[in-house]
């Protein structure tokens, strides 16, 4: 079987052109998607730093993302139902999270929104340890 395909999803803001191309991409290479999203804890957790965040709202915070990554990937998994996707929710940097799930891919998907490249672009063709596709949009 070969590897997945990376992706990186901002739940909150899923853009069309890199999801599709990354489910596109895993359709044609056997069916395999891993969709990373990352997330920080929200600024109302500042309140207790550098103290640990309660468990249990760290907990419903992370059940928030689990469940804002389901409903935005929803239209893809409609779309290619022969894709099997793993969705990743993870409490860091994009870029990190990015950066160590390339480890195990066998092809990592990136947008980028214009010209430049972002902090989080720069690490991933830096650090990255599979081939990178960059999307535009």
């Amino acid at each position: 079987m070969t590897e997945p395909i990376v992706v990186g999803v901002d739940a909150r803001d899923p853009v069309s052109a890199v999801v599709d191309f990354a489910f596109d991409v895993a359709r044609r290479r056997g069916g395999r998607l891993h969709a990373v999203h990352a997330w920080r804890l929200p600024s109302a957790a500042e309140q207790w730093m550098p103290y640990v965040v309660p468990e249990e709202d760290r907990g419903a915070w992370e059940d928030q993302e689990v469940q804002l990554q389901s409903d935005a990937l929803r239209p893809w998994r409609e779309k290619y139902p022969q894709v099997n996707v793993y969705e990743d929710v993870r409490l860091q940097s994009p870029s990190n999270a990015l950066i160590q799930a390339s480890a195990s891919a066998g092809l990592l998907v990136v947008g980028r929104a214009d010209r430049s490249l972002g902090s989080t672009l720069r690490a991933v063709l830096e650090h990255a340890e599979c081939p990178v596709t960059v999307v535009p949009h």
